[in-house]
């Protein structure tokens, strides 16, 4: 099973988000050592803002691209295209100012392309085409909002991903982490409870058995 991780903190290592995605991507090591991951950190290397250039260079025919236009298209062909190979994704998603990222928006914005990775029907109804993943969407947030009004983050990703196909998603979110230290290593605990769960390590898999 091919895993892809996306990172988008700002913050390395001192990033809470990558810290759920170290402790997920350790527990399918654990449980299969022969596993192969791929992680992106996009955080370290923001992918450009979807602007008007990329858009143009995506609507226009291969033939008659520019050499810059080419290299657009080529990005995103390479984002839509790892995604698709990978059977399990890792989204890593610090929660800043109520909402994702901007790098991560761009990340979106560069994945959603008309035919490729959504269509519509001929009822005009939308199709995600990115199906059969396994999903993991690790929040990270400085106060608590989980299944509340401010959590805007959450509904946003859901809709969005499922638009794009992925609907078997699993939301698990560190929250206090700015509440003082308690309150942020209880977050982080329940967290990786929660990762542990969803993600066996083999000799749990062999006590199931």
């Amino acid at each position: 099973m091919k895993t892809l991780v996306i990172l988008s903190s700002i913050l390395g290592e001192r990033s809470n988000s990558k810290q759920l995605a170290d402790h997920l991507i350790a527990r399918i090591k654990t449980s299969n050592p022969a596993a192969v991951v791929k992680v992106r950190d996009i955080g370290a290397q923001p992918i450009p803002y979807f602007d008007g250039n990329t858009a143009g260079a995506l609507f226009t025919p291969a033939e008659a691209r520019s050499v810059e236009q080419q290299r657009l298209v080529e990005l995103s062909d390479s984002l839509v295209a790892e995604l698709m190979e990978a059977d399990r994704v890792v989204f890593a998603v610090p929660v800043y100012n109520f909402n994702l990222p901007a790098q991560f928006k761009s990340y979106l914005d560069h994945l959603a392309r008309a035919g490729v990775t959504f269509r519509y029907t001929p009822e005009g109804v939308p199709e995600g085409l990115v199906k059969g993943k396994q999903v993991f969407v690790l929040t990270s947030r400085g106060g608590k909002a989980e299944g509340t009004p401010s959590d805007t983050l959450t509904p946003y990703l859901r809709q969005m991903l499922g638009f794009l196909g992925m609907t078997d998603v699993n939301f698990i979110a560190a929250e206090g982490m700015a509440m003082g230290e308690v309150a942020a290593l209880e977050g982080l605990a329940l967290a990786k409870q929660r990762i542990d769960a969803l993600v066996p390590s083999a000799g749990q898999d062999a006590l199931a058995a």
